[in-house]
């Protein structure tokens, strides 16, 4: 399909949608001229008027990113009105369809569409308002999990690994957040962080000061960093330096050993699973596995869930990965699951385990429905 004829169908969509909404919103509920000529303003401004900012005028940093989160939330939005009218309509027709009954009488209709409207439109706005607070407004929460790693060493039992990923520093997310993460990060008291990607959103003039706060994150073997996706858009070598001045280790498809001697086990780290696709480095196990040590336990850092059973195969105990978000927003967060055959949470394979975090900010809308954000505190077992 052309790009050409694409646009032009999301352009029909998007206005056909307005359309619909202005009718069930403005028209039918009988409001006064001046009302509906406001509806239609509203809309226009709201639907193809965030499509033409986005599109034609250059706005700096942060303003692009907060206008293009907010033509996000708006979709959302518009997305759950909708299915709600649609709803109330279709149960409305069926209902009179099974009664047998004549049409309703234009007053009656007219109070039956303010009902509907004014419950869609509350009921719309209870869930994006949670949803924001659920994002944004709230400190997400360490959550604990503890998973076998075949090849620990007994003495090892106990140890913690606090993961943080898809944190999405930039022009939302910024330094207020940081230091509520590194805060609650601290107080959980790991012995190992872990960051696996999609840790920013900007480029480090823009954002520096902001990641700069992980610099305070503590915890007794140190902090470690994988590359994900959105590193690619922000140039990933640049941001791998700047982490590096900050305090975070960088694994680039290497190993390092945490613990001394028998009482250790290798950590592993890849680039993101798409680098390659950019032109750039990107995954390689190989080159990772060549660096660890093949009799000891292996922990894997890579920021995809892909590539688990192969991984698994060559001797991995634990792949720690996010990206996923869990799907972020209902209904995404059923549908993630046709896409990724791990969306969030624990898997097994034989005797490795995968865990995939719903990630610990947001990307896109800044909503969290029905998966909330997360930070996790892996407990290792012998």
């Amino acid at each position: 399909m052309s790009f050409g004829l694409f646009s032009t169908l999301v352009l029909s969509a998007i206005s056909l949608g307005h359309l619909y909404l202005y009718r069930r919103l403005f028209r039918d509920t009988g409001l006064p001229r001046w009302g509906r000529w406001g509806g239609v303003v509203l809309l226009v401004l709201l639907g193809p008027g965030f499509i033409a900012v986005r599109q034609w005028v250059t706005l700096p940093f942060p303003w692009r990113g907060i206008v293009t989160a907010a033509q996000w939330l708006w979709i959302v939005t518009a997305l759950y009105l909708m299915g709600l009218l649609v709803a109330a309509d279709l149960g409305g027709w069926l209902r009179r369809r099974r009664a047998g009954r004549a049409e309703v009488s234009p007053e009656r209709r007219q109070f039956l569409s303010r009902a509907t409207a004014g419950t869609a439109a509350l009921a719309t706005g209870s869930l994006v308002g949670f949803g924001y607070w659920r994002a944004y407004g709230a400190v997400p929460e360490v959550r604990e999990v503890a998973i076998r790693v075949p090849g620990l060493p007994p003495s090892l039992s106990g140890f913690s690994i606090l993961q943080l990923t898809d944190v999405h520093v930039g022009s939302i997310i910024q330094r207020r957040f940081v230091d509520e993460v590194v805060a609650r990060t601290n107080a959980a008291r790991p012995d190992l962080v872990v960051v696996t990607g999609d840790l920013v959103d900007a480029s480090p003039s823009q954002i520096g000061e902001a990641v700069g706060r992980l610099a305070g994150l503590r915890s007794r073997e140190g902090t470690y960093f994988v590359t994900g996706n959105h590193e690619y858009h922000s140039d990933e070598q640049v941001w791998c330096a700047a982490l590096e001045g900050m305090g975070l280790k960088v694994l680039r498809n290497r190993s390092v050993t945490i613990g001394q001697g028998k009482d250790s086990f290798d950590l592993l780290g890849v680039d993101d699973w798409g680098g390659r696709r950019r032109g750039r480095q990107g995954y390689d196990l190989d080159a990772a596995l060549a660096q660890s040590r093949p009799d000891v336990a292996r922990v894997l850092l890579a920021h995809q869930p892909a590539n688990f059973v192969e991984a698994a195969a060559r001797g991995i105990g634990l792949q720690i990965s996010g990206h996923t978000h869990g799907g972020q927003v209902f209904p995404m967060t059923e549908l993630i699951q046709l896409h990724w055959e791990h969306s969030a949470g624990l898997y097994s394979h034989h005797d490795a385990q995968l865990f995939v975090s719903r990630g610990t900010g947001f990307w896109g809308p800044p909503l969290r429905l029905g998966s909330p954000p997360e930070i996790v505190k892996l407990v290792l077992t012998a």
